[in-house]
């Protein structure tokens, strides 16, 4: 008797799990795909992190379908409905001072929110990966400068020194995002110090030397891969603080420039109405509670998954 299709792709999904369950495996692919795998798994089972994910999961897909789900124009103005209380007119979630959709623009600024994080997830991390490999592998006076470079960074709150950056550079988004790499990436520095401190006195880095490894190949091969856990923990634990500071120059005005629909920016044009209109400041401002709460659900799960030290005793 043939077996039916839905028996053969269970075979196979079967077969899959027994693959990158397996405790010999064959091959570096199998072991990379394994360890993820189980890293998978293991935040799976973790329901507040899985929450946090779904969370983030829907931020993406309602920026990418934006035009899509908004019912409305974000930028079209209705003055004959400002200010309309939420569940009235249409507005779900209400309508602000020139009569926009909220619902709207926090679809929208969802888009720049994403940005912002992507691009100082991106960059970030990378200045501070290189300043701090370089600080603890080669040491001497060039760990004493990049070192003291980065005192000086973390001497100052990060939101007053974004805010000397983007005074001296300009308002803007571009500039905004600048401004957020240039006082985050202290932090990142350290902690790649740290474990790079940790790593160059190993065996098997010595075995490497000796092979004829030259430096710039005992860095990125063997010290960049093993630093590279502790960083995406410290960037999604750090996204809040992010959103937090790209929010405070939006309200400052030196974020993301009007119409734009910046949260930061649509707090701050709905503080004068807090008390009568409640719903135009409240609405982005739960907006970036939701998505901040989220990454950091999400970065305390990764810490337990990729936290190399979980389980030694």
């Amino acid at each position: 008797m043939s077996s039916t299709p839905s028996t053969t792709k269970n075979t196979q999904v079967q077969s899959w799990r027994e693959w990158l369950n397996s405790d010999t495996p064959t091959s570096r692919r199998q072991a990379k795909l394994s360890a993820w795998y189980r890293a998978w798994l293991a935040l799976r089972s973790n329901p507040m992190a899985m929450f946090g994910l779904l969370i983030l999961a829907a931020l993406v897909f309602i920026a990418l379908f934006a035009p899509v789900l908004a019912p409305h124009d974000p930028f079209e103005q209705n003055l004959a409905a400002r200010l309309t209380p939420p569940g009235e007119g249409g507005y779900i979630l209400g309508s602000d001072s020139l009569g926009r959709d909220i619902l709207s623009r926090l679809m929208y600024g969802s888009r720049i929110t994403l940005y912002i994080v992507a691009l100082v997830a991106l960059m970030a991390p990378i200045v501070g990966l290189l300043v701090g490999t370089a600080a603890g592998y080669i040491g001497g006076w060039l760990d004493v400068v990049l070192m003291r470079l980065t005192d000086i960074f973390l001497a100052f709150p990060r939101l007053v020194l974004a805010l000397a950056f983007v005074s001296a550079l300009g308002a803007g988004i571009e500039n905004a995002v600048l401004a957020i790499v240039l006082t985050a990436w202290p932090p990142y520095a350290r902690i790649a110090r740290a474990e790079t401190l940790t790593i160059r006195g190993a065996d098997y880095i010595h075995a490497i030397k000796l092979q004829g490894a030259g430096t710039m190949r005992v860095i990125t091969r063997h010290i960049w891969p093993l630093c590279i856990s502790s960083l995406i923990i410290r960037v999604t634990l750090d996204m809040a603080g992010i959103i937090l500071t790209a929010a405070g120059l939006g309200f400052l005005g030196l974020g993301a420039q009007p119409p734009s629909p910046e949260w930061g920016a649509m707090i701050s044009a709905g503080r004068k109405f807090i008390l009568d209109h409640w719903w135009v400041a409240t609405m982005p401002g739960l907006a970036i509670f939701t998505v901040s709460l989220a990454f950091n659900l999400l970065g305390d799960g990764l810490r337990d998954v990729l936290d190399p030290k979980k389980n030694t005793k």
